[in-house]
């Protein structure tokens, strides 16, 4: 009986909640990444029948931060959680309408991205401390976070764009992912201004050098939806961001 015993056997770790959706009557299912087994899918039984289990549901909230006891078993698709509490306490996320539209598209974004339940506890790291500083970032930091975000964390799938931007190297080619010195004969290209910028926020290696760009609210909308692309073309299927016309309309 070795699967059953594996089934049994519990780990502790930490998860990121990335999605939920209710299950019948009192269940969820949640989308976490875990610092132990990456990306993987836990139900989560009971945690929707009373008041009190309402605040139980409440911990499972989009970029949520929890210590967990689950179950694993690497032969199932879905796994449970045995026990699961507050990680993190956040100051701002959840009650700031801007800040918590920022961390749900950071959410989405980590979902598209995230195919195999692979173990990348680097990939963990950078996520939870962009949570952190996202709660504790002043309004204007905050604002070009999702750029910073987006960026980012393409170098934990291997697609970073390279910072070869010079004043010849001018142009951004999102499919290369790397700047040259003519116009691409494809569409899928950052030029002028929006390159210069995305060049600079390459440059970036903490978020709190962000309230150094003076950016409108036009060039981060532009950037955003050039960035989407530049994820559409270098991840199967990644379709397009739900979660980025809201932050559209936020930022």
């Amino acid at each position: 009986m070795p699967a059953a015993g594996i089934f049994f056997m519990t780990h502790k770790t930490k998860g990121i909640v990335l999605r939920t959706v209710k299950y019948g009557e009192t269940s969820l299912v949640v989308t976490l990444l875990t610092e132990l087994f990456g990306v993987q899918t836990y139900m989560v039984n009971g945690v929707r029948t009373s008041k009190k289990a309402g605040s139980k549901a409440g911990c499972f909230q989009p970029a949520a931060i929890l210590d967990l006891v689950v179950y694993h078993n690497e032969h199932k698709s879905m796994q449970r959680i045995k026990e699961f509490g507050w990680a993190v306490l956040y100051n701002n996320i959840f009650s700031d309408v801007v800040k918590n539209c920022i961390a749900c598209y950071m959410m989405e974004l980590l979902q598209k991205c995230l195919k195999q339940p692979e173990t990348n506890t680097d990939l963990f790291d950078f996520c939870e401390d962009a949570l952190l500083q996202l709660d504790a970032a002043p309004k204007k930091t905050a604002a070009n976070f999702p750029l910073f975000f987006t960026l980012h964390l393409a170098h934990f799938f291997g697609f970073r764009m390279s910072d070869n931007y010079s004043v010849a190297d001018c142009f951004l080619d999102l499919q290369e992912g790397h700047f040259t010195d003519h116009q691409p004969v494809h569409p899928h290209f950052i030029s002028n201004e929006a390159a210069k910028v995305t060049s600079q926020l390459l440059k970036v290696m903490q978020p709190h050098e962000l309230e150094a760009f003076h950016l409108n609210q036009v060039i981060r909308r532009q950037l955003l939806l050039q960035y989407q692309s530049y994820y559409a073309l270098h991840v199967p299927e990644f379709g397009q961001l739900k979660t980025l016309l809201v932050l559209h309309e936020v930022l």
